[in-house]
């Protein structure tokens, strides 16, 4: 009993750090991400102060960020996008999120390994831990604007649509390079030979987990609309809705060895969609629900970066900062500009002024901040390479997050 009253007092410590960083936000009239960040900076030092443990420990983060964390937020955002637009868009989605992330994840590794250039101390593998970490965007920022300034609505479903298959190919490059480095790590400093060897069969590996996970989400997503179908009641509806969530994680990435994120995002679009005739009876009173939610979490990834981030960091690890925030631009610029011209073989063009809101307004964001913080601490390059997606994460907030709306107006989209 003392370790649920424990819990629940945790919990309510970062509950409260998050609804003051909220209001934080407000204050300052930034994103609840920045306020949420500051938030869980201020409540950082106020624990030594009251003697107090919030129980986060770098061992536990894991198992927190993915199996509790990371399901509402993707299924949150799937939740939102319109599948009808979605659909016409799929085709450069796609390739955005399989080619595109894995250049994107081989250029930031590449960049980061030769700016570092400390081969005993920062591997390889931990340059392409980076790349895959900084693959995952999140245009929270700009999607807000441009739903402001009442921006096209197929460049609205592109951002978004792009950002949420290229956070679930990016988790599953992650779990794939931590896999590899987790058991490097236990077996001592492998060889660029041995690691090559390694991934080897990476294509078709990855190939198997993406498709894979897509396919049992569909599954679970059609599933889950004829449970709603057959209960007929919008309270029992949100019942399925959040069991779905959880579920076709568990499902897919500990029965079946496909990609868990993916089946959740894949979920919520076929859920949706084959439930948009019964939308205002069923699923109208939803939208609250994983709105609370979805806030409510991502503001907690927020606080705990803010709990866990360190002055030493940017006293110590601020030239690698520098040269991942240099990276991750210039990976993500190059990758859109490398891509953009395909997009009109798989579905329609991309314009020449969306790719450019395409690459600036590919903020780092909470999808990072959740993979970074579920790094194995064992693994010597850990604090190094959290030290970077955080400087990134920070420059993502500061600078490209309060200059993309002048950016939107110049373009005139």
């Amino acid at each position: 009993m003392e370790g649920v009253t424990t819990l629940v007092g945790q919990g309510l410590y970062m509950a409260l750090a998050a609804v003051i960083g909220l209001g934080i936000a407000r204050l300052l009239k930034r994103d609840n991400t920045l306020g949420c960040l500051v938030a869980g900076v201020l409540a950082g030092f106020l624990l030594p102060i009251i003697n107090y443990d919030t129980g986060l420990r770098a061992e536990n983060l894991h198992q927190l960020v993915f199996f509790v964390i990371l399901p509402v937020l993707i299924f949150d955002s799937g939740w939102r996008i319109d599948p009808q637009r979605l659909l016409r868009w799929l085709g450069p989605i796609l390739l955005f999120a399989t080619l595109g992330v894995v250049i994107c994840m081989l250029i930031t590794a590449s960049l980061v390994y030769y700016g570092i250039y400390h081969p005993e101390g920062f591997p390889w593998i931990a340059a392409l831990l980076t790349g895959a970490i900084l693959a995952a965007t999140d245009p929270v920022s700009v999607v807000a604007r441009l739903r402001q300034t009442n921006a096209n609505d197929e460049l609205l479903t592109l951002v978004e649509g792009e950002s949420l298959f290229n956070d679930a190919a990016a988790v599953v490059l992650f779990s794939l390079i931590v896999g590899v480095a987790s058991h490097s790590a236990m077996e001592g400093a492998v060889a660029t030979g041995e690691l090559v060897q390694g991934f080897g069969n990476f294509a078709l590996y990855f190939s198997v987990v993406f498709f894979g996970g897509l396919a049992v989400g569909a599954i679970c997503g059609l599933l889950t609309a004829i449970a709603v179908l057959f209960l007929g009641s919008a309270g029992a509806a949100l019942v399925v809705l959040i069991l779905a969530a959880f579920g076709s994680f568990y499902l897919a990435e500990h029965i079946i060895g496909v990609s868990g994120i993916l089946a959740v995002m894949v979920c919520a679009i076929v859920t949706r969609a084959c439930l948009r005739e019964q939308y205002a009876t069923y699923l109208a009173h939803a939208e609250p629900t994983w709105e609370w939610l979805g806030l409510l979490f991502q503001a907690l990834i927020f606080v705990i970066m803010g709990l866990v981030i360190t002055f030493e960091m940017f006293t110590q690890q601020w030239l690698a900062m520098i040269i991942a925030i240099v990276a991750a631009i210039g990976a993500r610029a190059l990758t859109v500009f490398l891509i953009s011209p395909m997009a009109r073989f798989v579905g329609p063009p991309i314009a020449k002024d969306w790719r450019l809101i395409l690459s600036w307004g590919g903020l780092r964001g909470v999808i990072a901040v959740a993979l970074v913080l579920s790094l194995p601490t064992e693994l010597p390059y850990w604090w190094t390479v959290q030290s970077m997606v955080f400087g990134v994460v920070l420059f993502s907030l500061l600078v490209q997050g309060t200059t993309s709306t002048r950016l939107i107006r110049k373009l005139g989209l």
